[in-house]
């Protein structure tokens, strides 16, 4: 069956199970659909894991690959999302450790704060600088100044008292909401923010699709 006469026969429509069994009993075009459902969350992820743009779309496009060579092996214990997301993980882990990068996640988390701040982590800073001034003026006045005089400027719990005329531990207290209160706008912001991050889709989506669909029919000649 052609793309397009899936495409008329309702492809939102097909579970990723239904693509798989079609793609099986022959359909190979289908698996078209199920590189463009999921071609971005796998490039995330692979970009996540790899930290490299080029390297993220050829973990990729072998996932893929992968993945159609052993559609065989996938039987539905697991969601086709999953399945197919660790083989992208094991291809990305793969890789790093081919190049000698692996590293347990909880040794590489003391090092990953750098010392020496490029021109992208100063511009990155100052979007968040300018994130957090939002989120001091969104706040009530009351835990805004605890916010601002003890982390911003630096005074001590006591000087923050004597500066606003109350209690050390009202002190205490508003700064602790007040950056509960800062966590919770933030967080929100960035969740927001993170859905248009490490895009991957038209020409990007169309060469990955292309390239995959191209080694593919190597294999079913």
């Amino acid at each position: 069956m052609a793309i397009e006469h899936a495409a008329a026969a309702g492809p939102a429509a097909l579970t990723d199970e239904e693509i798989v069994a079609r793609t099986r009993a022959g359909e190979i075009a289908l698996f078209e659909l199920l590189m463009r459902r999921y071609n971005q969350r796998l490039y995330r992820l692979a970009r996540a894991v790899v930290r490299d743009a080029s390297e993220a779309e050829d973990v990729v496009q072998e996932a893929f690959v992968r993945a159609f060579e052993h559609l065989d092996q996938f039987a539905g214990r697991a969601r086709f999302a999953t399945w197919l997301m660790r083989i992208a993980v094991h291809e990305a882990s793969a890789r790093l450790r081919r190049r000698g990068r692996y590293m347990d996640i909880e040794d590489s988390m003391p090092t990953l704060a750098s010392g020496a701040a490029g021109p992208e982590q100063r511009t990155a800073d100052r979007e968040l600088g300018h994130a957090i001034e939002a989120a001091v003026d969104a706040l009530p006045e009351v835990f805004g100044a605890v916010f601002v005089l003890r982390d911003v400027e630096g005074l001590s719990t006591a000087e923050t008292a004597a500066c606003l005329g109350i209690n050390a531990e009202t002190v205490k207290t508003r700064l602790h909401r007040a950056r509960a209160l800062l966590r919770n706008h933030i967080t929100a912001r960035i969740g927001v923010a993170a859905r248009d991050a490490f895009r991957f889709d038209g020409a990007r989506c169309d060469r990955m699709v292309a390239a995959v669909m191209a080694r593919i029919a190597t294999r079913t000649r």
